[in-house]
């Protein structure tokens, strides 16, 4: 019943935002301005401006009924068990329009929170030791990426926590979040719920590795930026970040759509369209340049121009890149073409600048060749690589005493 309310908020925002777009084009053709002049303010006058106003309040008025009906209806409706089917149009949905469903409150929004076996966990001691009877003193935290969930760790059989869980006798958790937010305002969340996560586990906390697929790993860096500024103590147990796919210095597909947006804008005749493209999720914009901090997307700042944020000072940080070549075809390691979605250079977080360039050591990269950006999570070689770059930290870090 909630995502029935909630696609009846989205079905009513969509009209009344499309009415829009149509009335701006209806008034600019109607007066037409010079080819690259000024856009107009899009409202129409007289019996016109009447009809687009009806249609803007019949379609509010229809909606708030409709909400209000389905309101009292929920109480009296059995509500189900979640399934997977429905887990991944929420990602999914979240990462397109996220922003846009916490800020009008729709219940669509996905919380951030810690999950396990496709299932939320509270944050404290008694439901974590229930959820983890096992638990180890050493965490693995699995963080998704851009319109994913944390049951597509699941991929073809293979989920890297469960291998790594039993390969290193640690604890995988799982972290499931709204990627349409800002990178930095998710970071901030993790930040905060890794404070309370280490704070009420059932055992005392040795070490702490995170795992990030694509965005994840962008969430996991600004996570550790928050963390240091506020002062949390999980920071300091923190020994391992691997990224997986993560665009450190951009995403090609992102900036394309920006410009197309710049483009369409142009003219006055096409500026209303610009506005569809408007609407995809913070999240997504984040990702033209990877910004992970405030200052990196804050309207005031310069776009695109700040330095890299380093890595996280005393922590192993890895970073894994696909490649849909093959390994005889790839050439020197600047020509390796990417994944079809994140180029090698910034999955490996590789920039001519230095200010940009984050300086991961050579034997902390590698490419997974004849792979795409979601083979990465089902390849039992790359899981071996993360594997590798684990075990070894573990075995050289001498253990800590319990608390």
């Amino acid at each position: 019943m909630s995502d029935l309310r909630g696609f009846q908020r989205l079905a009513v925002d969509a009209t009344v935002g499309l009415t829009d777009v149509v009335e701006a084009m209806h008034r600019t053709i109607a007066r037409p301005p010079l080819l690259f002049g000024a856009a107009q303010d899009g409202r129409t006058n007289g019996i016109t401006g009447l009809v687009y106003r009806t249609v803007r309040g019949v379609t509010r008025v229809v909606g708030a009924s409709l909400d209000t009906l389905l309101g009292a209806l929920a109480p009296l409706v059995d509500q189900r068990p979640s399934s997977p089917q429905r887990e991944a149009v929420l990602a999914a949905l979240n990462g397109v329009l996220g922003d846009y469903l916490v800020a009008s409150g729709n219940p669509l929004a996905i919380p951030m929170e810690l999950r396990h076996a496709g299932k939320p966990v509270a944050l404290d001691r008694a439901s974590l030791a229930t959820a983890f009877p096992n638990a180890r003193g050493r965490l693995l935290v699995l963080v998704h990426g851009l319109c994913m969930n944390d049951r597509q760790w699941q991929r073809d059989g293979h989920d890297h926590g469960a291998a790594l869980a039993r390969a290193l006798d640690c604890t995988s958790v799982y972290v499931r979040y709204n990627s349409g937010l800002h990178v930095s305002t998710n970071g901030r969340a993790l930040a905060d719920l890794m404070e309370v996560l280490v704070a009420a586990w059932p055992v005392p906390v040795e070490r702490v590795a995170i795992l990030g697929h694509s965005m994840g790993g962008l969430v996991a860096r600004s996570a550790c930026h928050s963390a240091e500024r506020a002062g949390h103590r999980w920071r300091r147990r923190l020994d391992a970040l691997v990224f997986l796919g993560t665009p450190h210095l951009g995403a090609p597909a992102e900036r394309a759509g920006s410009l197309a947006d710049y483009v369409i804008a142009l003219s006055p005749y096409t500026a209303p369209l610009a506005r569809l493209g408007l609407i995809r999720s913070a999240g997504i914009k984040d990702l033209r340049h990877g910004y992970v901090r405030d200052e990196d997307w804050q309207v005031h700042a310069p776009r695109g121009i700040h330095p890299s944020l380093p890595l996280p000072a005393g922590v192993r940080c890895c970073a894994i890149a696909a490649s849909k070549q093959a390994p005889a075809a790839a050439g020197t390691p600047a020509r390796v073409r990417g994944d079809g979605i994140v180029p090698v250079s910034s999955a490996l977080g590789r920039h001519r600048d230095p200010a940009r360039d984050l300086a991961l050591p050579a034997t902390r990269q590698w490419i997974a060749f004849d792979s795409g950006h979601f083979d990465l999570l089902s390849s039992t070689d790359v899981c071996a690589r993360i594997q590798g770059w684990l075990a070894e930290g573990r075995a050289r870090r001498p253990r800590q005493p319990r608390r």
